[in-house]
């Protein structure tokens, strides 16, 4: 099958041919991709941003059909469609009997050593143990969220990751109230669904912040009432909130800078979200005094503190009833060879969200 490798950081991705999928063992599926989004992460793991054993099939938020299903799995049948399920959670550590699935590193670590391609005789590695830049993939059964079939695959990939990071930070990690104000920093794909999330969240005042004027037009659209670029936020925080702050500022860049950003944006008492995957080499500097008087909280919101299996389906529905525009979304279809040409935008910052269909007549 086909597959966009990367070889080494930084490296164009090498369109291959001669790539395999190893699988499905007990416990696992094979999935057809039909749609995968370009995510950040993918171009973060490609610069080195985050930690990716090479070389590797990138790609993580992605939908399909199930081909094959390996002993064990008994609750998904060839062709049932599903979302991908990147941050698996086993059910059995100690983070999953606290409730905190998103935390669960077990399927985590296997995809870091454990390879789930072949190329000749070259073992290649899946992003997040997945590996979406192809046309097939092999996940844990929990990897994979079965869907209703007139869910379009483009709709059903951004649910993936970008909308679920997005809103999940908004409902399940911050559980934003009506009425609240929040400021959310960054306006890409994750930035827009946390726009959306706090809108179906009844946040009354909703300020979206970026250093591209485009985008700031873009997070209207989607539900922000204020849309300023940083220059402009600490005059925006004295106009619409009498200079007090917002209840929650949200992250979604994860620089010191941005975090700094949302921290000032941010009343006494208030709450910021790291959305963000941010860098391990960056540092953020706070002083005792200031953590302890300002009486804030800065708390993470990995995967927006998912549990796929029911929040899936309940962004599905959120997408049906017409609360949150998913198909608006969707900028562009691209083509496998475009990927670098994607990746290579969302480093400038100017995509918001693009999807891959590797086989556009199927």
């Amino acid at each position: 099958m086909r597959a966009a490798v990367l070889h080494d950081l930084g490296e164009k991705l090498d369109i291959r041919d001669d790539v395999t999928v190893l699988g499905p063992g007990p416990g696992e599926i094979r999935i057809r991709v039909r749609a995968a989004g370009v995510c950040h992460s993918d171009q973060s793991a490609r610069d080195g941003g985050l930690p990716q054993p090479m070389p590797a099939v990138l790609g993580h938020e992605a939908a399909g059909d199930v081909l094959e299903v390996g002993d064990g799995v008994d609750d998904l049948a060839a062709g049932d469609r599903v979302i991908v399920n990147w941050l698996p959670s086993c059910g059995d550590c100690a983070e999953c009997r606290r409730g905190e699935p998103f935390l669960c590193m077990t399927h985590v670590l296997t995809g870091y050593a454990m390879p789930r391609f072949l190329a000749g005789d070259l073992p290649i590695f899946g992003m997040a143990g997945c590996g979406a830049f192809a046309e097939e993939m092999v996940v844990p059964r929990i990897g994979a969220v079965p869907i209703d079939a007139d869910v379009p695959y483009e709709v059903a990939a951004l649910v993936g990751c970008g909308v679920m990071t997005g809103v999940g930070a908004v409902v399940n990690t911050a559980r934003v109230r009506p009425g609240d104000r929040v400021v959310i920093i960054g306006c890409g794909g994750v930035g827009i669904s946390a726009i959306q999330g706090a809108r179906v969240a009844g946040a009354a005042l909703i300020a979206a912040v970026d250093t591209v004027p485009a985008k700031l037009d873009v997070a209207r659209r989607f539900g922000a009432t204020h849309a300023v670029t940083p220059d402009r936020l600490s005059e925006l925080v004295t106009e619409v909130t009498g200079g007090e702050g917002f209840d929650y500022a949200f992250d979604v860049v994860a620089l010191p800078k941005t975090l700094r950003t949302a921290w000032t944006a941010a009343r006494r008492g208030g709450t910021v979200v790291v959305v963000g995957a941010g860098r391990a080499e960056h540092q953020v500097e706070f002083n005792p005094f200031e953590l302890l008087f300002e009486g804030k909280r800065i708390i993470p919101s990995l995967y927006g503190s998912a549990h796929p299996p029911r929040d899936f389906p309940k962004l599905i529905a959120l997408w049906r009833a017409g609360r949150l525009d998913l198909t608006g979304m969707i900028s562009h279809r691209l083509r496998l060879e475009q990927v670098d040409e994607a990746l290579g935008a969302l480093g400038r910052g100017d995509v918001i969200r693009q999807v891959i269909v590797p086989d556009l007549d199927a």
